[in-house]
């Protein structure tokens, strides 16, 4: 699965710096996952490197975003190959 950010984002910029894939941005009023780039840190890291840092703990599974592992390493792969 994708990750996304919810309603509880304080816009605090600990998340965005900390993607591989450059999946986060600044949105209105709050950060913004694209799902598309997201790869829950699969191929980088051990595990998602947002929610790590996000101090309101605002990061979560998408649910419209349902991938495997495999995919996840595959789409990380499309990315950075």
């Amino acid at each position: 699965m994708a990750l996304m950010i919810t309603a509880a984002c304080t816009a605090c910029d600990a998340c965005e710096p900390v993607c591989p894939n450059k999946a986060i941005s600044v949105g209105s009023p709050i950060y913004v996952i694209d799902a598309l780039t997201c790869t829950e840190c699969v191929g980088a890291d051990d595990e998602p490197q947002c929610k790590l840092v996000c101090p309101q703990d605002c990061i979560e599974q998408n649910p419209d975003f349902v991938e495997s592992r495999d995919e996840l390493m595959q789409k990380y792969e499309a990315l950075h190959g």
